[in-house]
């Protein structure tokens, strides 16, 4: 009887051990790289090859400063922002109607549809690049947001779907039943009812949708020509061939443009890990 006692808090200080030294190997694989590069923004190019983790010797203000001052800069993050914004809204609004109507809506051959929908979450957007510059062409897109943000939508929808389909599904059966007792259509509950209750799932989506937009780099180097309508990834290409052998700039531009991802998810992180797990057990 005391062994079964006793093994019990040594069984559970040790679960707490390994997950506290397995979450700080995580953590510490994060957030090595981003201090690493966010640091080496404040050095000289002399101490960044003499020291590359450390401290700076002497902070070098100017790195960060001069880019923030400059017009390059925040162009490039305008026009990131801009097809990251329109991406994010029509993401949002097609796969929240689409996912609505495969999760209530019974007609033949949905169940075709939503995994034709889903057969896009096994090919990458560098398979159909090809395709893509053709047809993109073809419309008069090529070197617009359009060009961009069409294709970035068209591929964001299955991951999107599932997300929400998953969401709408584990909704509570009662309350689709008294909507359409109380003369609730489908647009209705799906505007009144539906998306006031899926804010967890619409920040998820969102802030995914969001980060891999932003993040693109073969869409825009293939749609965009202008240097004006450059993204940011397209324009750190563009800085490090002007700055190559400055490694201290391109290290500073680098971890300006990637901050406001990082504010983004660390403020909604809550909204996305809900999210996530809801409905993942249905009562």
């Amino acid at each position: 009887m005391t062994d079964t006692t006793t093994s019990g808090p040594r069984a559970t200080v040790a679960t707490r051990l390994y997950l506290y030294v397995s979450l700080t190997l995580v953590a510490a694989l994060v957030l090595v790289p981003l201090v690493t590069t966010a640091l080496g923004g404040f050095k000289s190019l002399g101490d960044l090859r003499v020291n590359p983790f450390g401290l700076p010797s002497e902070w070098v203000w100017s790195n960060y400063s001069d880019i923030l001052f400059g017009e390059r800069y925040w162009r490039q993050m305008a026009n990131s922002l801009l097809i990251s914004c329109v991406s994010v809204f029509l993401t949002v609004v097609v796969s929240a109607m689409a996912a609505f109507t495969f999760a209530h809506v019974r007609f033949f051959g949905s169940g075709y549809l939503t995994n034709y929908f889903l057969i896009g979450l096994m090919f990458p957007v560098a398979t159909a690049i090809l395709p893509l510059f053709i047809r993109i062409r073809d419309l008069g897109l090529l070197d617009s947001y359009w060009g961009v943000i069409l294709p970035q939508v068209a591929f964001g929808l299955g991951m999107s779907i599932l997300l929400f389909r998953n969401y709408f599904r584990n909704l509570p059966d009662e309350l689709f039943q008294a909507a359409f007792v109380d003369g609730c259509g489908y647009i209705r509950f799906f505007w009144y009812v539906s998306l006031p209750l899926s804010r967890p799932i619409i920040a998820t989506v969102s802030i995914v949708s969001f980060v891999n937009s932003w993040n693109s780099y073969i869409l825009p180097l293939i749609m965009l020509n202008t240097d004006s309508k450059y993204p940011w990834p397209l324009g750190i290409m563009v800085y490090r061939g002007e700055f190559g052998t400055e490694w201290q700039l391109v290290l500073a531009f680098i971890t300006l443009t990637i901050m406001p991802t990082v504010i983004v998810f660390f403020l909604a992180q809550k909204h996305i890990i809900a999210g996530l797990t809801a409905g993942a057990v249905k009562s």
